[in-house]
Formats: C-alpha cells, structure tokens, sequence
C-alpha cells in the first residue's frame, strides 16, 4: 500500500501523484476530511483510515484534511480530481458549499463516497454513496433516552430541557437537532424544548453556551449535546455553578462522556465507533469501485448507551 498524507495547510498535489491505472492492480483512493485537530473523533477516523489503507495492498491512499475550511476542502477536491484518483471520499465541511465541487469529480468520471455528514440532498445525484451514522435516528434515539430518564423521575410533564447543537450548516448538526426535536415531542408531548444554541463542536464554546442557558432559565431539566464532547462542556458549566439533577444527553459516546456515565454525572449518549465509520468509508469506496451494488445510504447502526446498559460497551479510544 502506498500512501500519500498532505498537511490541511497545503493544496498542492502530492509528490508522484501518477493516475493508478486498473482497479484489480490499485485503487488510488483520495479523502478530504473535515477537520482533523477539531476533536478526538476525526483523529481517531484519521488514524484508523491509514490503517485500514496500509493493510489493504491494492489501495494508494492520498489523505487530506481541510482544517474545517470550506475552501480549502475545495481547492482539495480539485486537486484529487487533477491527480485522477479512482475514488473521491470526502468528509465535507459545509453540505451546502461543497456540492459544485462534488458535481465536478462526477463529472470527471470519479466516484464520489460521503463519509460521516451528508451533503445537501440537492447534491445526492453526483455522489455514489454516503458511508455513516443516520444522523437522524440519532436524534430521535437521543430524545428517547431523555424522555424515558424523565418518565422514570416522574417529571415527563413538567421538564424543560435545552439543547446544544454543533456547527450550522454542517449537515450531522442539522439532522441530529432535526431526528431529536421531532422525536421529543412525539415521545414525551408535555416536555419543553426551551432554547437551542450552537456549541460549534466544541466543548470551551458549549460551556460557555451552557453557563449562559444556566443564567437565563432557573428550571432546566435536561441537555441535549450533538455530541459528548460538547455535553461535557455543557455538565462542567452545570457543576461549576452548583445546578444538579440536570440530566444530560449526547450523541456519538466519546471516552469523556463514558467516564461522566461512569461517575454518575452524566446519563446517556449513543455509541459511534469512529473505528467503523472510517473502515466502511474505505470499504465503501473499495465496493463502488470493484462495481458491487451498494446502497446510497449504507449506514452502520448506533446503538443506545445509558448508565443503566454502558456494561455492555467498551469505553471509547477517543
């Protein structure tokens, strides 16, 4: 396996970047993820894709990172299709924005995969497959577990919960916020959603978003996190300012979460491996590429995980 890995800083091409020629020699693989040094799940996908690649002779793997820039992901895209790699992954910044770029590699007769977060659905007819969570089940699982901690406090009519949301126009934050809102309501009717804020992925900005929710709402009984790096933020503002009994909720498990379920702090989230996300991505393009029919939507499951059942779960790498 050849691999070629570009700093996020850089858009140019790879040094002996030759076209790979037949698939039953090797595939050139190229990624352009999102944003690597954002948090320890993207970190963790990095290094189990190299993985995945090195173990894989008939795969050259060009990785890129775009360092959360829209641009910059762009400008990799043109680079990869310029490189004519068999197969594009990209792991986009913006759904919206980088579809012009995702039309291009289609276009150039170059398979595009999805991993992670969706683009728009304006751009699903110049993508081959998205490879990832249903962000949406997500959501509402999410909202499942919070409704059925507050039946069994015996506050399903009365509690009022706040959520925090990752970064707008990122398509998981979107449909994460999307299968939780809907769902919350059809499970728990007499429950309040009193505010929504973006938390950016980032758990200093969803402390900070979470110190102000504790400063404006005297009552709140439960957080929804998009994810547990951001509900972590959310539970150290929460402890900072003395409020307990706030039952707190996230989406893809990360090892901070696991251990505040751990401590009785924390009460649930949903088990995201970014070890499997990575590898179906790879797998994905692997398929897509050797003509085996493969779904548009190929998701992995993500299961529930609570204090009650985290038993059952190894605590997450990340």
């Amino acid at each position: 396996m050849k691999l070629s890995i570009a700093l996020a800083a850089s858009t140019a091409l790879v040094a002996g970047a030759a076209s790979a020629g037949s698939h039953s020699e090797t595939m050139k693989i190229g990624i352009t993820q999102n944003n690597v040094g954002v948090d320890s799940y993207q970190t963790t996908y990095e290094r189990a894709f190299i993985d995945a690649a090195e173990g894989n002779d008939a795969v050259e793997a060009v990785v890129l990172d775009a360092g959360g820039d829209v641009a910059r992901q762009i400008a990799q895209m043109e680079d990869l299709i310029q490189q004519e790699v068999d197969a594009i992954i990209i792991w986009p910044t913006n759904g919206e924005a980088v579809i012009p770029a995702v039309r291009k590699a289609h276009q150039a007769g170059i398979p595009v995969i999805v991993t992670n977060s969706n683009i728009a659905e304006a751009g699903f007819d110049f993508a081959a497959s998205f490879s990832g969570p249903d962000n949406v089940t997500q959501g509402a699982r999410a909202a499942e577990i919070m409704c059925d901690r507050f039946t069994a406090q015996g506050i399903a009519d009365e509690a009022r919960v706040v959520e925090i949301t990752g970064q707008p126009g990122y398509t998981t934050a979107i449909e994460r916020s999307e299968g939780f809102q809907n769902r919350l309501p059809e499970v728990c009717p007499n429950v309040t959603l009193v505010e929504s804020q973006p938390g950016d992925w980032n758990r200093e900005k969803s402390q900070q978003v979470m110190e102000a929710f504790l400063v404006k709402y005297d009552d709140i009984d439960g957080v929804y996190a998009g994810d547990d790096n951001m509900g972590v933020g959310a539970l150290n503002a929460a402890k900072a300012a003395g409020r307990e009994g706030i039952t707190f909720v996230g989406a893809t498990n990360f090892a901070v979460g696991y251990e505040a379920m751990e401590a009785g702090d924390y009460w649930g989230s949903i088990y995201q491996s970014p070890v499997d996300d990575a590898e179906a991505a790879l797998q994905t393009a692997i398929d897509v590429l050797n003509g085996q029919d493969v779904p548009f939507l190929n998701y992995f499951d993500t299961p529930k995980i609570t204090q009650d059942n985290m038993g059952e779960f190894t605590k997450p790498v990340f």
